[in-house]
């Protein structure tokens, strides 16, 4: 009996170490399992993001500046135009408009494309108010631009020259004012607002005349 005693409690003695460091092994294996599925899903699905979270306004800038520049080739938009209300509309990329779905200008959804609800300001009836818009939703920032230029040039459904003379304006305050003039923003004060910003940080300096 005594034997028999022996030899039990020296069976238990062995076996709850190797039952606990299985149980750690097969614990650490989930964790980074878990950890290995999740992480290309988070570096995928907004990549653009979390890189612009640290950007500076010199970056953010920088980052506009060249496509800024083919846009004023291909079509005549001033890039000091489009930077400013880049910079005004998605503070400088980091709104979650522009961060997560790389809408840059506040640009509004009025057909079946890829849209997402969000809450916007409105001036209307002489004060500001809360209200939920169906925003476009861009795959970059480039596309974004993109459309942006493309309502220029071809206005809007109901009047296609509703902003021609932002792209025949022969400065920015000229297209600043036309901008404004062609209903952009509700904002009253919007054309100072983009001249400001402009000239804040000399951004006419990439206009190619």
């Amino acid at each position: 009996m005594s034997v028999r005693k022996k030899y039990k409690k020296k069976k238990q003695t062995l076996s709850f170490p190797k039952l606990l460091l299985g149980l750690l092994l097969i614990g650490a294996a989930f964790v980074f399992s878990i950890k290995s599925l999740a992480d290309p899903l988070l570096k995928n699905d907004t990549p653009e993001a979390s890189e612009n979270v640290t950007m500076s306004h010199e970056e953010f800038i920088d980052k506009l500046v060249p496509h800024a520049q083919v846009l004023q080739e291909g079509y005549g938009v001033l890039p000091s135009i489009i930077l400013a209300q880049a910079i005004l509309e998605s503070n400088w990329g980091q709104s979650s408009l522009a961060s997560q779905y790389n809408n840059l200008f506040g640009m509004k959804s009025f057909g079946n494309e890829k849209k997402v609800n969000l809450e916007t300001k409105e001036f209307v009836n002489e004060e500001w108010i809360v209200i939920q818009g169906d925003f476009k939703v861009y795959d970059s920032w480039e596309q974004s631009m993109d459309d942006h230029t493309m309502l220029f040039v071809n206005g809007v459904t109901w009047n296609p020259q509703q902003y021609e003379k932002v792209l025949l304006a022969k400065d920015y305050k000229q297209a600043a004012i036309a901008l404004q003039e062609g209903g952009y923003a509700t904002d009253p004060t919007y054309a100072h607002k983009v001249t400001e910003v402009i000239e804040t940080y000399n951004l006419d300096q990439y206009d190619r005349r």
